[in-house]
This record gives C-alpha cells, sequence and structure tokens, in this order.
C-alpha cells in the first residue's frame, strides 16, 4: 500500500470547494480522504465526495469535493491509499 498528500486546502466558515487530481492509472484502487490540519480542530467538521473521470485509456481524474459544516475557517489535506 502507498499513501501521501496530494494537496492541502482551506476553506472559510460553511465553503464548498472542488479539487482535482489527475493522470492516475484507470487499474489502481485508490482510496481519497480528507484530514483536517487548522490547529485545534476538536469540533472541525468537514465532509468530502470523490468523483472519478476517465481522462483517456490510460488515465483518469479525480474531483474530490470538500464542504466545511462549522462557521469557522479551517485547513486540512487531501490524503489518498492506494490499495493495490
Amino acid at each position: 500500500m502507498t499513501t501521501g498528500v496530494q494537496f492541502t486546502g482551506s476553506l472559510t466558515a460553511n465553503q464548498t470547494q472542488r479539487w482535482f487530481t489527475f493522470n492516475w492509472s484507470p487499474t489502481s484502487h485508490i482510496v481519497w480522504y480528507v484530514m483536517p490540519t487548522t490547529p485545534n480542530t476538536t469540533g472541525a467538521e468537514i465532509s468530502s465526495s470523490v468523483a472519478v473521470q476517465r481522462a483517456d485509456a490510460g488515465h483518469v481524474t479525480y474531483w474530490i469535493t470538500v464542504t466545511n459544516l462549522t462557521n469557522t475557517p479551517i485547513t486540512f489535506e487531501g490524503r489518498y491509499a492506494v490499495l493495490n
């Protein structure tokens, strides 16, 4: 298994934003998750969803939508795990 951080981001209160990452193999099984990094994030609430789009026969693009569910700004990391 391979893991890493693909991107970092920040959101204002109750904001939703979409990120993308491309040139991934369509045969890999990849799990995407979002981890808050704002200091004192004990009350951080983040929602995320992932959509995949075929770029060509050998590549896919992942679209990660992240929503801040709180009234305070947050920072976070977009992380991945390649399971195969």
